[in-house]
């Protein structure tokens, strides 16, 4: 078996093969700067672990692993120009660096790309993958569709926001997992456990998303902290946090996210010292707990000896320890 730094590196691999010097160089660009501005590559991973873990030949996974990592990112190319994000992972985003219209089509370009990888897999598994792939694609976009309407919707509840979440982020994840089982020849019950498993593990993944971005260490974490406040985005931290203010705490921060009309570094301090105050970092971490736990008992179910699920263990517990 591999283990998740090899595993890493061949999915570094494949992505530079990806070609990417055709013309015009003005939507390639662009495609090229996002691929190389790094990351973790989870979602790969998670599909050649999967597929490695049943015994599968991680050759036949690798197409299907390298579509959803370049749809990944398309997605990410997207949210950015949704959300006026400046940087990702550190970097300018590519509407920053170029404009929205050029991120728009190299987004479309990369979601056709990621396609054709898909294509490429092995006929044996292809209905499956692309049954999975589509899926999971089409949620994706219902996940960000109700991010938005969240912005203006003042009352937006702690399920309705997990249900989001589960759409947006969780899905791709749990995905990255049911297609490497199925081109790994798990049977039913596990690619369907696998999947259970990989979804929670999203969910808990995005909460730590959450409070990183206002907890986190900025070089580490790669993205400006304190931007979900800033631009009013509806968060766990702040739903709980309106759930549990009362008299000023309240009134305060109805009126910061009632516009972003302040200093960003004066909006961001003062909600922190609220949500420091509820203790909603403390009530997140406990959420996450609870939902990765949730993850874990779908693991067990999975019908492999613990040796054989050692290092997909490893590896999410690793993912659930991100630095702040």
């Amino acid at each position: 078996m591999y283990n998740s730094e090899q595993l890493l590196e061949k999915v570094k691999s494949a992505l530079s093969d990806v070609k990417l010097d055709n013309k015009p160089k003005e939507l390639y660009e662009p495609i090229s700067y996002t691929l190389n501005l790094g990351g973790k590559r989870i979602r790969p991973v998670l599909v050649l672990l999967a597929c490695d873990m049943y015994g599968g030949d991680i050759k036949y996974a690798i197409n299907p692993a390298i579509a959803i990592e370049i749809f990944h990112n398309f997605t990410l190319l997207h949210d950015d120009i949704m959300d006026n994000a400046p940087l990702r992972r550190g970097k300018e985003t590519v509407f920053k660096k170029w404009n929205s219209n050029v991120a728009i089509l190299s987004g479309d370009t990369m979601f056709a790309l990621a396609y054709k990888h898909l294509a490429m897999s092995d006929t044996m598994v292809l209905h499956n993958v692309l049954e999975i792939f589509t899926k999971a694609a089409i949620e994706v976009c219902e996940g960000q569709q109700y991010d938005m309407n969240y912005e203006t919707i003042g009352d937006v509840n702690i399920p309705e926001y997990l249900e989001m979440i589960r759409l947006k982020t969780a899905v791709l994840i749990a995905a990255s997992l049911k297609t490497g089982a199925v081109v790994g020849g798990a049977d039913k019950k596990d690619i369907e456990n696998i999947y259970k498993f990989g979804e929670n593990v999203g969910i808990a993944f995005q909460l730590q998303d959450d409070l990183l971005d206002v907890y986190g260490n900025q070089k580490v974490f790669g993205k400006k902290i304190g931007g979900d406040i800033f631009t009013n985005k509806k968060t766990y931290l702040l739903i709980k946090a309106l759930k549990d203010a009362k008299g000023k705490d309240l009134a305060d921060l109805k009126k910061y996210y009632s516009s972003t009309d302040f200093d960003y570094d004066e909006k961001v301090k003062a909600v922190t010292e609220i949500y420091n105050k509820l203790e909603v970092n403390n009530s997140t971490v406990s959420l996450i707990n609870e939902y990765y736990n949730k993850a874990l008992t779908y693991f067990d179910l999975i019908n492999l000896s613990n040796d054989q699920k050692s290092i997909l263990k490893k590896y999410t517990d690793n993912l659930m320890q991100r630095n702040f």
